[in-house]
């Protein structure tokens, strides 16, 4: 009986010591000396332009969010971002905030070393309505796991502990150690609700199986136990989401990969398509209100927006808002093709707007590359703002480019344009929206070199279009991040 104690109580301290030291391995918890951004590309061209994208990617991709979060209450803007190293060869999942009072920045935060450099596994945040800051590092397939963190305090980067969480799968809760390209929303009263990606296995009648994105949705009162994961669409090859939130309302708009012979349908995706939930998850409806049943299986369903396929075109979703009749408002391009370079140009920026009764398309601006994201805006006078780079930058046809700020006082009818950055040194890329946006930290994005691993520097902007660099290097705790100029060269 002894023995068997004695060997039950040994079990219980490895267990725990397991746990301990898997915790202090995750979670780094020390200050960064100044803020940089990972350097990452993905697919070789070998032509001129050299990859697919790449870049300063520290606040990729369009299906990441949020990555900053204003918060009333103590008049903070808090920001997450995937950053590096000083030799950039790994995914730093840093944490930090501005002071909209003091108008500076603290020493980010590491939480943890992600051991890659993959900017696919870049964090998002969250916040809960205690107050603690919940951050949730992503994997990209399998390849990598994921983690989710919480802070120890309420509205404070200090620390971080690891959250252990389970997901539940046929009645057991189980690990939930994988997910990708999440999308965190939080509602007061109801919790958690995650859209995500999970990948598995495509079985179309009479053809071999291919990998599939399948997108889905999961929700947690607390954070730590989440539902089981339920699927929203299983076409062809799968999907990319962008999701939104009006009050209680969460709406997500994807496209679709088709199924190709002998080629990988990630370069095909087309179509526009969107959904949303106004109880928590229990049921999704299409834009008209009608209910749907999930996961979507056919290409033509009442989820359409708009047929790109019959047109031979892609489409890269940038972002979903509301107007203030929570209408939907999703910004996005299309191209002719996948690869980089003037051939399959122009890359075509649209909003579609729901009015109530149909989706109202409308032309915004062309760029050169089909990675050029940008946010969209809509302010307390209804009046449009898209933050992106829409500009050609340094290295033209390249991911990113020169940030450019158009409003429209007519819902997209009509556009105003202001030069934000210029004769940079490097691409400006992934201009993202915060969640409750105030004025002073209005987009939050990084640059880099569209043609080589280079070093990638983070910026803000505030509503005017002022553009500010976060500390590089920092000797004292809290910094102000400087005014960019705009080069006249």
């Amino acid at each position: 009986m002894r023995l068997t104690l004695l060997i039950c109580s040994v079990a219980v301290l490895i267990i725990q010591a397991s746990e301990s030291f898997a915790q202090d391995v995750l979670t780094l918890n020390t200050k960064d000396d100044g803020y940089r951004g990972i350097w990452y590309s993905d697919q070789p061209s070998n032509d001129e332009y050299v990859y697919k994208y790449s870049g300063g990617l520290g606040t990729y991709p369009a299906n990441h969010y949020p990555f900053s979060i204003y918060v009333k209450e103590i008049n903070k803007t808090f920001f997450c971002y995937g950053g590096s190293d000083k030799e950039g060869k790994t995914l730093l999942h840093a944490v930090s905030f501005f002071d909209h009072k003091s108008k500076k920045v603290p020493k980010p935060t590491i939480v943890l070393d992600k051991k890659t450099d993959n900017a696919h596994d870049n964090p998002v945040m969250n916040i809960d309505d205690e107050g603690f800051i919940w951050i949730f590092s992503t994997a990209h397939g399998t390849n990598t796991p994921a983690y989710i963190h919480k802070s120890s305090k309420p509205y404070d980067i200090s620390e971080f502990e690891q959250v252990f969480a389970t997901k539940e799968v046929e009645g057991e809760n189980v690990p939930m150690n994988n997910f990708s390209y999440l999308q965190t929303w939080y509602q007061k009263g109801n919790g958690f609700l995650n859209l995500f990606t999970h990948y598995d296995r495509n079985v179309i009648p009479n053809q071999p199986s291919k990998p599939r994105r399948t997108i889905g949705f999961m929700t947690s009162e607390d954070g730590v136990t989440y539902s089981e994961w339920k699927d929203l669409a299983i076409i062809e090859e799968g999907h990319y989401q962008t999701s939104g939130q009006y009050e209680n309302t969460v709406g997500t708009t994807f496209n679709f990969h088709p199924y190709k012979e002998g080629e990988n349908g990630l370069n095909y995706r087309t179509n526009l398509y969107y959904l949303q939930t106004s109880d928590f998850g229990k049921t999704w409806q299409n834009v008209f209100g009608e209910t749907q049943e999930i996961p979507l299986k056919d290409i033509n369903n009442s989820a359409l927006v708009k047929d790109y396929s019959s047109l031979g075109l892609n489409v890269y979703i940038n972002d979903l808002t509301y107007d203030r009749d929570g209408h939907p408002i999703i910004l996005y391009l299309t191209s002719k093709g996948y690869q980089s370079g003037p051939t399959n140009g122009p890359r075509s920026w649209f909003t579609a707007r729901f009015t109530g009764s149909d989706w109202d398309v409308k032309h915004l601006a062309d760029s050169d590359n089909n990675y050029d994201m940008g946010s969209l805006y809509v302010d307390s006078k209804g009046d449009w703002i898209v933050i992106g780079p829409t500009t050609p930058g340094p290295q033209a046809y390249n991911t990113g480019g020169e940030m450019v700020l158009w409003s429209s006082s007519d819902q997209g009818e009509n556009w105003k344009s202001k030069t934000m950055t210029s004769n940079s040194e490097r691409n400006h890329s992934y201009a993202r929206r915060p969640v409750h946006v105030h004025d002073d930290f209005y987009a939050f994005w990084a640059d880099g070199h569209g043609r080589k691993h280079d070093i990638s520097k983070l910026y803000f902007a505030n509503k005017k279009g002022q553009v500010f660099q976060l500390p590089e290097k920092m000797k004292k705790d809290f910094v102000k991040p400087s005014r960019l100029k705009i080069s006249k060269k």
